[in-house]
């Protein structure tokens, strides 16, 4: 086989793979994954159910490829954001740009994650606890080598860290729900600092 070829197969290869993942991605605007056939997801891409079977061993592997396209590439953003931004405030006001930006380049990304977060699928609930675990051991490792967390048990650190994903995910929802309402999203951003301020000022004050 020539590498003209080979090169070729290649790029109908991907073609299919993000024509499945985008043919889910419309089916999914309104409903769970659970309720997704992959029939469904097939005819929408244009594709026989065969070809899926070449990307995907059934609906919640595609399912995993979606949460790990919409996340994993956020961790070496997040990561350089927490070593740049050491300041609680200036931190803040990065996570929540960081949050917005994510949901206006990925909304359907996001709406997903947000539904299938508690979602009947457990290997994709599984591979977005996943996910969020990691972000949560980033932020606790930068917790940790804050001098504010000196002297803070390694519970805390974890609870906190928690906490934080938790909020973005809830601003992620805020966001979106401002999109629907046909609203700009200064007052959603707005409450989404407050509250990380509010999380600060908690933090100086806890003694476990």
């Amino acid at each position: 086989m020539s590498p003209h070829t080979t090169g070729t197969r290649e790029i109908q290869r991907r073609r299919t793979r993000r024509a499945l993942l985008d043919a889910a991605l419309s089916e999914l605007e309104e409903r769970s994954l659970g309720s997704l056939g992959l029939r469904e997801v097939t005819r929408a891409a244009g594709v026989s159910p065969t070809a899926f079977y070449r990307h995907f061993r059934g609906m919640d592997e595609l399912g995993i490829a979606l949460v790990e396209e919409a996340l994993a590439s956020l961790h070496v953003t997040v990561r350089g954001m927490l070593a740049a931004t050491g300041d609680p405030e200036r931190r803040g006001d990065a996570a929540v740009r960081l949050v917005a930006a994510l949901v206006r380049s990925r909304p359907a990304h996001v709406r997903f994650l947000v539904r299938e977060r508690h979602g009947g699928v457990p290997t994709v609930r599984a591979a977005i606890a996943a996910q969020l675990d990691a972000f949560a051991d980033e932020i606790g490792a930068a917790l940790r080598a804050d001098p504010s967390g000196t002297g803070w048990a390694a519970d805390d650190v974890r609870m906190l860290a928690r906490l934080l994903v938790d909020h973005m995910f809830m601003t992620a929802s805020a966001f979106l729900a401002a999109s629907l309402r046909g609203e700009d999203w200064s007052a959603a951003a707005g409450t989404a600092r407050a509250q990380l301020r509010l999380i600060h000022l908690g933090r100086l004050h806890w003694s476990g």
